[in-house]
């Protein structure tokens, strides 16, 4: 039976430095089990792995790494860890390549102990100016994305590691980076099924354990709402027609686009409940103690009072729980 404090596991944070830290050690205490690696964690394979053995030694459940490892010059590990180039030129080969990078990227990160790459990124690159898909996507074609996402998903989990499709429903024609912005699509269903929505159907297809969403608004879904803030886009379209079982996992709630919303007020735990209320089940807060610890709160407190029911709460953490049965070793077997 999960209690307020089981909360907790619905947040993935990231820390400072290549050790861990007391905040670190502080959220842990407090029932997080999943962390987030970026370029300030990094080192050589074996100082990386060293590092990750040593949070793991100290909580008894397992822990959860993920990254965002993804190619080309989105990637946070280079120190003695393969590079492959940027998804675009991946696409213009084709899916066998596209296999080969999820191949030789699960190897290289299940060899160090992390269990979830945030990749590929399945957004059609369909806009010459957006400012930060581009050359991370496999090409303007929805089925080369489809058929190189499928190749890719399939060759990282195959070799233990967790892929995530990335960014639902869909980044690819925004002109504004959500890192800064609220960006704002108005594209009808037709155009969401045409273009946006086939290469997550091909991702579930293929079994992928993760979706991401976008802080990116789609007016034919849900006017005014980003998708990570959205029922209709998570419940109702991920969840209902799509029938993705994984786990959905949000951008972070930290960005601009979340952040800076008016209906948060600066708010992030706020942001956190609203996106468990929607469907997703771990929540990034990547960079600052203070808020990490706020989300926290806020989603034990969302519990204590039912404003996120129990049952919604047990969903996440079923999910979860597949997701780490399958993907992260137990700590006696470190």
């Amino acid at each position: 039976m999960a209690s307020p404090r089981d909360a907790a596991r619905l947040v993935a944070v990231g820390f400072e430095g290549r050790r861990p830290n007391p905040e670190l050690h502080g959220l842990l205490d407090r029932g997080v089990r999943s962390v987030i690696l970026f370029a300030r964690n990094a080192g050589t394979p074996a100082e990386v792995a060293e590092m990750i053995r040593g949070i793991r030694s100290v909580v008894a459940d397992r822990v959860l790494f993920c990254i965002d490892q993804e190619g080309g010059a989105t990637v946070r590990l280079t120190d003695g860890f393969a590079t492959p180039p940027p998804m675009r030129e991946i696409g213009e080969i084709g899916r066998h390549a596209a296999g080969d990078v999820g191949r030789i990227l699960a190897e290289d990160l299940r060899a160090v102990g992390i269990d979830l790459d945030l990749a590929p990124v399945v957004d059609v690159d369909s806009n010459p100016d957006n400012p930060v898909i581009g050359p991370r996507s496999f090409g303007p074609d929805p089925d080369l994305v489809s058929r190189c996402a499928t190749a890719f998903i399939t060759a990282m989990q195959e070799n233990g590691v967790a892929a995530c499709a990335k960014h639902f429903p869909g980044h690819g024609d925004t002109i504004l980076d959500s890192h800064h912005d609220l960006p704002v699509l108005p594209h009808d269903l037709e155009r969401l099924n045409m273009v946006e929505l086939p290469p997550f159907r091909a991702s579930i297809a293929a079994e992928v354990a993760c979706i991401m969403t976008t802080h990116v608004v789609f007016d034919a879904l849900d006017p005014g709402v980003p998708a990570t803030l959205s029922p209709t886009c998570i419940e109702g379209l991920l969840r209902g027609e799509l029938g993705f079982q994984g786990v959905v996992v949000s951008d972070d709630l930290e960005m601009a686009a979340i952040a800076e919303l008016p209906s948060i007020e600066g708010d992030v735990g706020e942001a956190a409940v609203r996106s468990v209320e929607a469907g997703v089940d771990l929540v990034l807060c990547c960079h600052r103690p203070e808020r990490q610890h706020r989300v926290v709160d806020s989603l034990v407190e969302a519990v204590e009072t039912g404003r996120i029911r129990m049952s919604r709460l047990e969903a996440s953490l079923t999910r979860l729980d597949r997701l780490f049965e399958r993907f992260v070793a137990a700590p006696q077997e470190e």
